[in-house]
């Protein structure tokens, strides 16, 4: 076990940089070259002395009377039962849910050799990565879907991806860095680091994800562009589905991006709660339901190959940090997710969880362990195959109804989306555009984007700006005074606005965008018919904000 790592950010030559590409291709085996992106706070970090007692408690014939922990039997539950739907169940076409089979998940008190876990070991203090049977699973998973490039990395289990975010923040961040961000990015990220006097740095994005030309342009430049700025050391990206705009990265330009970060020694935090969500490409003449073959058995290697891979695919080098989270897949409230990383970082987000956290809630590690050995690891993935339809389904359902009530040129597609005008009698797209989105490939969002230039309102904001002291930008007002338009109509979206890259209080409420505004739409939550009525509100609203 590691104590606190005596290793200064000067001290450490950050050799990716510097070695040939054939020699850097070879999957690494050991990760001392990315020391110096440990910053003062985790390399201080020393393990919990009483972490050192569990090495010895399971030594056969060893009686302790060290460690303070409670006995089992003290503990007042003798089993948890808990009744889940089949793994088979397909959410997308059921509709009488009364119908669908479940599964009785039982976890008794103490070890039996029937089931994956037990009471006694799971509501006891335990050992920081989380629980061994969840991580073993865990870690087969890792193997099969995300094939990492190199063999020792180590599955650390988190809170959830908020805090698993957290401590890679603590890990890597320093007061007053500069932090690499996809152009529109989830507000909730930011908040972590913004008090630490921090800025982030955008790289543009179209419906593919980030550019990699604009990231690589970013960087080397920056000296340049960037006088008084530290040069970035962490990339956060949400690679599938991305909060807020729905884009996904694809294959070659994940490999592209992670040479990028390889040739400019920077880390890539891969925050990826939308994994299993990558849908089939929108086909606006399909059917506005679950894709065709919902009804179908569950070809499961050919489920995983239509997924986009993880950058651990291309991680040779260790540069990687992967956050997971079973939110999505079982239910946020469990807190339950894990982070994939070398054995270099992970040990120190154990010594993180050791100081901070513990591990994840005893129940919730119980429930999720003993559900995925009843279900079997094909059972975990058949259904979040059936969950990828069931959102399928809702994604159809929205751009469905947007093109029910607005005029939608399909034909016109482009990197920022497809443009939407008001509906004619016509049936012709005429007028200005209102709009544009992109069928999102994953995730649970539609991005619309507004061009403002023929708008009357934003016009006249424009015209009474005072030219640039206010407090919010032209772009930034008429977003919120539609935003409020709409919540009188009783539709709520999200405003643009909350996604934009913190870069420090002098361009704070400020457009990196002028002439253009954003509003995030969600088809997680609703049922089809109420989804069908909100577009209409949005609709209405629209409409008279572009004609009067």
């Amino acid at each position: 076990m590691q104590g606190n790592l005596d290793v200064t950010a000067a001290s450490v030559e950050p050799l990716a940089s510097t070695q040939s590409s054939e020699a850097r291709q070879v999957p690494r085996v050991d990760f001392q070259h990315l020391r110096h992106h440990l910053n003062k706070l985790s390399r201080s970090r020393a393990p919990s002395p009483l972490k050192d007692i569990f090495r010895y408690m399971g030594l056969d014939g060893m009686l302790s009377l060290a460690g303070g922990l409670p006995h089992p039997e003290m503990f007042p539950f003798l089993s948890m039962n808990v009744s889940a739907y089949d793994s088979d169940t397909r959410l997308a076409t059921t509709s009488d849910i009364a119908s669908i089979r479940t599964t009785d998940v039982t976890v008794p008190k103490n070890a039996d050799g029937l089931h994956s876990t037990n009471l006694a070991t799971t509501l006891q203090y335990g050992d920081a990565r989380g629980l061994a049977a969840l991580t073993s699973t865990i870690k087969r998973f890792v193997e099969r879907l995300y094939k990492p490039a190199y063999s020792n990395y180590e599955i650390v289990l988190s809170h959830g991806s908020t805090d698993a975010w957290n401590k890679v923040v603590s890990l890597f961040v320093e007061f007053g860095d500069t932090i690499l961000v996809e152009g529109q990015t989830y507000p909730s990220s930011q908040t972590v680091w913004i008090p630490m006097g921090c800025v982030s740095a955008p790289v543009t994005l179209d419906k593919d994800g980030i550019v990699p030309d604009a990231l690589d342009e970013l960087l080397v430049n920056w000296e340049r562009t960037h006088p008084e700025q530290k040069k970035p050391r962490l990339l956060y990206c949400i690679p599938a589905g991305q909060n807020p705009t729905g884009s996904t990265l694809t294959a070659e330009r994940k490999a592209k991006i992670y040479e990028i970060c390889v040739r400019h020694d920077i880390i890539i935090c891969e925050d990826d709660p939308y994994y299993f969500l990558q849908f089939p490409t929108y086909d606006p003449q399909a059917r506005s339901g679950p894709p065709a073959d919902a009804d179908a058995p569950v070809n499961i290697p050919a489920f995983l190959e239509s997924l986009e891979p993880s950058f651990l695919k291309y991680d040779y080098d260790g540069r990687v940090v992967r956050l997971d989270t079973f939110s999505k897949t079982l239910a946020p409230g469990f807190r339950v997710g894990w982070v994939v990383a070398n054995s270099l970082f992970s040990e120190r987000l154990i010594r993180a969880n050791e100081a901070l956290t513990q591990t994840p809630s005893g129940w919730s590690q119980a429930i999720v362990t003993e559900l995925l050995a009843t279900w079997g690891d094909d059972g975990y993935l058949t259904w979040v195959k059936h969950l990828r339809d069931t959102y399928t389904a809702r994604r159809n359902w929205m751009c469905g109804f947007l093109d029910r009530y607005f005029d939608v040129d399909w034909n016109s597609m482009s990197a920022d989306g497809v443009p939407v005008y008001l509906k004619q009698t016509t049936g012709r797209c005429q007028g200005p555009v209102i709009f544009k989105f992109v069928p999102p490939r994953a995730g649970m969002f539609v991005w619309l984007t507004i061009p403002l230039d023929g708008n009357a309102h934003f016009q006249r904001i424009l015209a009474s700006s005072d030219g640039g002291s206010d407090a919010q930008s032209p772009e930034a007002k008429w977003t919120t005074e539609v935003w409020e338009k709409l919540a009188e109509a009783r539709v709520l979206l999200t405003p643009g606005t909350y996604y934009t890259p913190w870069q420090g209080h002098e361009k704070a409420g400020q457009s990196d965008t002028p002439g253009v505004a954003f509003f995030r739409m969600s088809f997680s939550l609703m049922t089809r018919d109420n989804m069908d009525e909100a577009i209409q509100r949005v609709e209405r609203v629209f409409r008279e904000e572009w004609t009067t």
